[in-house]
């Protein structure tokens, strides 16, 4: 299994494994095994919040590799993320979301790039412009004393 590190600003990273577990509540384990996180503090001294990260990676890694998720492209903890870069062993990804986590919690069996490449489509795919709309109804067209152009397909 793929071992997952959330590196954030505080308390992103807990918040959002909080959320996963949430969602995975009839499968604790998807959500919770070789799941670590990091909140970084704001005056997080750099040094030592990258010793921190090493260890939190290499408590994850059950031999398959880590894929790292991280918020802010260039800010701290993404700063500290990418320095944990390996090839083919630890992959960083930034602009970590919930549909991004969960996709990486559920797509994380296989190989690393796999995880990685799910994760990169959960945080896409995740990201909709959501409109208001009439309400949509399931029954078909043609029933009595229901006007056709109100209607919505699916």
């Amino acid at each position: 299994m793929i071992g997952i590190v959330l590196i954030a600003h505080a308390p992103l990273a807990s918040a959002l494994a909080a959320a996963a577990a949430h969602v995975y509540t009839c499968a604790p384990e998807r959500a919770e095994a070789h799941v670590r996180t990091y909140d970084v503090p704001a005056d997080v001294d750099p040094a030592d919040a990258l010793a921190q990260a090493r260890a939190l990676v290499k408590d994850a890694d059950a031999g398959h590799g880590v894929v790292v998720l991280t918020d802010v492209f260039g800010a701290t903890p993404s700063n500290i993320a990418a320095q944990l870069t390996e090839p083919g062993q630890v992959a960083v990804v930034a602009g970590v979301s919930l549909p991004m986590l969960l996709r990486a919690l559920c797509y994380r069996d296989g190989r690393l790039a796999d995880t990685v490449d799910k994760a990169l489509a959960g945080g896409a795919q995740g990201v909709l412009q959501v409109s208001s709309t009439p309400p949509q109804t399931q029954r078909p067209r043609g029933v009595p004393g229901i006007d056709p152009a109100r209607l919505h397909d699916q």
